[in-house]
Formats: structure tokens, C-alpha cells, sequence
């Protein structure tokens, strides 16, 4: 079977086109972050579990790992524009019935309907995020180094928009309250989607002419199934101490139980996730730089992938043991997974720029929204595990478990790195 990329009547001018499909995607990222920090503190504030609010996030990234193998295909079939505009349209649609939530309904009644919406927003993101990587495969100019810096850029700035969206939450909430943050964001969404139709260039790239069955999500490209089992663990190991345990863990150290200290938690914890986030992203932005990337072959840049994920191994094991070490709460050890976690943040960034990058070198264009859509896959697979287990291990055995599987996954996901090794 055969499979050709059509770039009929292709955008007049690449970096405008790239220019509009970044900026819908950093709308989009900036409601998604609002979004899981308005969910997380609301419903740790009413007093959920960690399991419970575990599962508040568990068919979002069900919804991921599904929706990345056939956005592959929509895109193919329709175009990456139709995909980009499903996204915002349906991430509009997540937050209206989000704030049909009554606070009357019991809590396996409000744990469903948060999950039923959070699964919808989860087929949104993973919708923009194939639509606009995708899009930078075709789109960028084809000297050295310039994949790699578009693709970083696209990224990183992706992330410290994220990370704004994580503060934005967490202010909403505390000042306007749950509903009125959840209609607020919906009306904008409805202004950036109008905007991104009326001036979105036309002929982005991305339609395929084919005659390949639905079946063949699955990459050819050995180097694509390792890379995406690297990735699967790699977000695994960050979102088991992102999603739940860190979070619970500063909230029952920040707030004194009484609602005025709830409040003021909840501008420090979105803070320094925030914070975390948009660190990260800048030092993907920075990452070609860092990793001194022009004129550097695909063999170079995998070798510093397996590299840069060993490093990242003994970080969250390294923080389990001062968890462990404290017996509770403590203001030495409140700073030590500061620091530790902004370590961690940015050996992980410099691995996620990596990934981000091989999987564009290594797909081909012909099947570029596969490859990319098979590789985010995994991605919501590490995600859907670390959300799990951040719950599971945060219940059972407390901060120290909860950061000494991060040390496990990432240990994995270097293994699995290890297999991408040039011959």
C-alpha cells in the first residue's frame, strides 16, 4: 500500500502559516492548564482522595492514548486545519458541560461526570498537539538545525504557556470560584477558534491521498516503536509525582484547613507548578542550543538521548530518600523537592526536546500524522500510568513511594532509550 503527502496550493508564506497554527495551540494549551489546576485544587479542597482524585484524570488520558491513533488518520483524510479546529470546538464544548456540575451530586456522581468531561477535553489536546507538531514536519525550512529549533520553539513555548495556564487556574479559582473560571475561559476559547477560521492561511498542509486501511497506525520504523516506548515511561515518571503527590503533599503543608489558607495554597501550589512548567518549556526552547545541535547527524542527537535519559534516573530516588528520611512534614525537606523537582525539570526538558525532535527526523513525510499520532500515544499511555500510580503510591506509602516510582519509570524509560542506540 501507498501512501503520498499532497501539498497542493501550499501556504504562500510557511512562517505565517506556522505563526497561526502556533498561536491557536498556545490558546489552547493555556485553557488546558487552567483546566486540570481549577480540577485538582477544587476537588482536593472538597475533600477528595488522592485515588479519587486520581481518577478524576484517568479517561483523559484514556481518551489520549485513543485519540492519538486515529487523529493520525482524520489528519490524513481531512487535513491538519479540520483536526486543529476539532480540538478548540471541542475543548469549548468540555468546559460548558464542566460548569453543568452541581455541587448537590455525591461524589461517585461528581467523579463520573468530571471524568466523562475530562475525556473530552483529553480527545481536544491530543487533537491540537498532533494537528501542530505534525504541521512543523512540513512546514519547516530544511537547513540544518532548523527542524530541531522549529520544533523546540513550537514546544517550549508551548509548555511555559502551559505553565501560565497552571497559575491562571489556580487564580481563577481563588478569586472568582469554580463556575465563573470555567465560563470565562469557554467564552475566550469561542473568540480564539472565530480567529484561528477567519485567519489561518489557507493550504496548510497535512491531507493525504491513500489507500492505506485504518490498520495501519502502527509505525514501520523500528526506531519509532523504541522511541515512543522511551516516551510512554518518560511522562510516566514525571506525572507520578506531578498529578497528585506533590500537589496533595504542599497543600497539607501550605494550608492551616480554613478557607482563607486554602486560598492562599492555592496561589502557592499553582505557582510553583507554573513555575515548573514554564521553566520547562524554556529549556526546550533553548534545548538545540544547549545540546549544540546544528550540522549534528540523527546518531549524535540519539546518543544524547540515551545520555540525558540516564541522568535523570537518580533525581527523583535521591528525593524519595529525604521523603523518606523526614518521617512528615518539614520545612528542610518542603525546599529539598523544590530544588530537586526544578533538577528534575530540567533533565526531563532536555529529554522531552530530544524525543520531540527524533520523532520528526526519524517519521517520514509520507506518513508523518501516523508516526506522530503512534508516538503521542505512548506519550498518553506514560501519562494515564504516572496518573494511576500517583494516586495508588501517594495513598499507600506517602510522598516517599510516590517519588521513588517516579526513580523506577525513569529507570525504564532509559532502558528503552538505551535500545535506540546507533550501530
Amino acid at each position: 500500500m501507498t501512501q503520498s503527502v499532497t501539498l497542493a496550493n501550499p501556504p504562500p508564506n510557511p512562517l505565517r502559516a506556522y505563526a497561526a497554527v502556533t498561536a491557536a495551540y498556545w490558546a489552547f494549551m493555556l485553557s488546558d492548564g487552567a483546566l486540570r489546576m481549577l480540577v485538582l485544587l477544587h476537588f482536593n479542597a472538597l475533600g477528595f482522595t488522592p485515588v479519587q482524585l486520581a481518577w478524576l484524570f484517568v479517561l483523559y488520558e484514556v481518551a489520549g492514548i485513543v485519540t492519538n491513533l486515529a487523529a493520525g488518520w482524520l489528519a490524513a483524510r481531512f487535513g491538519l486545519a479540520a483536526t486543529l479546529y476539532g480540538g478548540l470546538a471541542l475543548q469549548i464544548g468540555a468546559l460548558v458541560a464542566l460548569a453543568q456540575l452541581d455541587p448537590s451530586w455525591g461524589v461517585a456522581a461528581s467523579v463520573a461526570f468530571v471524568m466523562a468531561v475530562q475525556g473530552v477535553s483529553g480527545v481536544a489536546k491530543d487533537l491540537a498537539k498532533m494537528s501542530s507538531k505534525s504541521a512543523v514536519k512540513l512546514l519547516a525550512p530544511k537547513e540544518d538545525g532548523g527542524l530541531f529549533r522549529w520544533v523546540a520553539l513550537l514546544t517550549g513555548s508551548k509548555n511555559a504557556v502551559k505553565g501560565l495556564g497552571f497559575f491562571l487556574g489556580a487564580a481563577l479559582l481563588a478569586l472568582a470560584g469554580f463556575q465563573a473560571a470555567v465560563w470565562g475561559m469557554a467564552a475566550v476559547l469561542v473568540v480564539i477558534l472565530l480567529a484561528v477560521v477567519l485567519f489561518l492561511p489557507a493550504g496548510l498542509p497535512g491531507r493525504m491521498k491513500s489507500d492505506e486501511a485504518w490498520g495501519g497506525w502502527r509505525s514501520k520504523d523500528a526506531r519509532v516503536n523504541r522511541l515512543s516506548l522511551a516516551r510512554m515511561f518518560l511522562f510516566g515518571a514525571r506525572d507520578v509525582w506531578f498529578v497528585v503527590g506533590v500537589p496533595v503533599y504542599f497543600q497539607s503543608v501550605l494550608s492551616d484547613g480554613t478557607a482563607e489558607g486554602r486560598r492562599e495554597a492555592f496561589f502557592l501550589i499553582g505557582s510553583f507548578l507554573a513555575l515548573w512548567i514554564i521553566a520547562y518549556g524554556a529549556v526546550q526552547g533553548f534545548a538545540p542550543r544547549l545540546l549544540g545541535s546544528k550540522n549534528q547527524s540523527e546518531a549524535q542527537t540519539t546518543r544524547k538521548a540515551i545520555f540525558w535519559a540516564g541522568l535523570l534516573v537518580p533525581i527523583p530516588f535521591l528525593l524519595a530518600g529525604a521523603a523518606w528520611a523526614a518521617e512528615g512534614p518539614a520545612p528542610w525537606l518542603t525546599a529539598t523537592l523544590i530544588g530537586g523537582l526544578l533538577l528534575f525539570g530540567f533533565v526531563f526538558a532536555i529529554n522531552s526536546s530530544v524525543h520531540s525532535y527524533l520523532i520528526l527526523a526519524f517519521g517520514s513525510a509520507e506518513r508523518i500524522t501516523r508516526d506522530v499520532g503512534f508516538y503521542y500515544m505512548a506519550n498518553a499511555a506514560g501519562r494515564l500510568i504516572g496518573t494511576l500510580l500517583s494516586g495508588l503510591s501517594y495513598q499507600i506509602g506517602g510522598l516517599p513511594l510516590c517519588l521513588a516510582t517516579a526513580g523506577v519509570i525513569a529507570l525504564a524509560s532509559w532502558l528503552a532509550a538505551r535500545r535506540l542506540r546507533p550501530v
